[in-house]
């Protein structure tokens, strides 16, 4: 692997005191530039800051090094002020393939977004939802009553879905994972993994009894109808992890937890 120089980082973090803090003492250490003049991002916090950065620089080419300084912390590297330009120039640079989500509400108005991790259907009432799941254009599953469903990316895979009892998907799979949240009917029915060549469309059955919310990473979108969703692999983000501890390593110590 040919090592890259790394002479321009800008830093950025959440708002807590933790992330705030380090910042302030990786900037005195190592210096600052603009976000425009860097050659690499460090963001410090967890894993929200992480899919705001990848969100933010998507199709720019600029990488993005996560130090946790938050609660969860998956998609950061381990935060740790020495030796930070050594650990920049051998980091592992992995691209990651958003979701795109074409949704339409009850009032027939349209909206696109990206997801990084996962997009997500909730109930919103005290009743299940009703949803009907077609797979390019071939309905699979005519009525699924459940809480909701996740549609995830590899690396959004350890997240909500995860969670919900969906499977961790190695993040060079050309996979979809399609996990369902507390399904009623059918009761046995556990999900499914698509290729990212599917193009999955998610309808919501009796709407007005039934409302559901949508979401895609951090955007939502209320009382929903409709919405279409596949992989945009026009689209790319680009995250950092350190060479000793690659996304693959850390797909596989999940794997193996217990």
């Amino acid at each position: 692997m040919k090592r890259r120089t790394i002479n321009r980082i800008a830093f950025v973090s959440s708002d807590t005191p933790e992330a705030l803090a380090a910042c302030q003492a990786l900037e005195k250490m190592y210096g600052s530039v603009s976000q425009d003049d860097a050659d690499v991002i460090v963001a410090l916090g967890g894993d929200g800051v992480m899919l705001s950065c990848l969100h933010r620089f998507m199709n720019t080419g600029m990488p993005i090094y996560g130090m946790n300084r938050g609660s969860v912390g998956f998609l950061m590297n381990e935060y740790r002020t020495d030796n930070l330009i050594e650990r920049l120039e051998k980091a592992e640079i992995t691209p990651l393939h958003p979701l795109n989500i074409e949704t339409v509400d009850k009032d027939g108005n349209e909206f696109i977004a990206r997801a990084i991790n996962e997009a997500s259907f909730l109930r919103k009432s005290h009743q299940a939802a009703k949803l009907r799941i077609s797979v390019d254009g071939r309905v699979r599953l005519e009525e699924l009553a459940c809480d909701g469903i996740i549609i995830s990316t590899p690396q959004g895979s350890t997240a909500y879905n995860l969670s919900a009892h969906g499977p961790i998907l190695p993040i060079d799979s050309p996979l979809m994972a399609l996990t369902p949240i507390s399904p009623f009917r059918p009761r046995r029915w556990r999900g499914a993994l698509l290729s990212t060549q599917n193009t999955v469309k998610i309808e919501v059955l009796e709407a007005d009894k039934r409302p559901v919310n949508a979401a895609a990473d951090h955007r939502e979108f209320r009382n929903v109808i409709s919405t279409t969703i596949y992989q945009d692999a026009t689209a790319q983000s680009c995250i950092m992890f350190d060479h000793e501890h690659s996304w693959d390593e850390r797909i596989l110590s999940e794997m193996f937890k217990y």
